[in-house]
């Protein structure tokens, strides 16, 4: 379930503004998207996994209240980085 190193690497790389630009909510929202592509088809599968179902809605949760701090302060790079992760809002 996790993501792998060579994964974060990749998603760090994309998103950042360097290799060390982990901090960005660019990075975070990127990250946190990925973990949640990979819960939910561990959800698909095992769908009486409660705890997977609740981590799931705090990662939403998180990943929500990222993007509402990056539409608030930077339009552009919220509308980028919707665009490049395939998510509605």
């Amino acid at each position: 379930m996790a993501l792998t190193k060579e994964e974060t690497a990749s998603l760090i790389k994309k998103y950042g503004k360097n290799e060390k630009d982990t901090g960005s909510a660019e990075v975070q929202i990127a990250l946190l998207s990925a973990r949640i592509k990979d819960l939910t088809a561990h959800l698909k599968k095992n769908g009486q996994d409660a705890s997977a179902r609740r981590s799931l809605f705090i990662l939403v949760g998180k990943r929500h209240g990222l993007l509402s701090y990056l539409q608030a302060n930077d339009m552009d790079a919220y509308a980028k980085l919707i665009a490049s992760l395939g998510l509605r809002k």
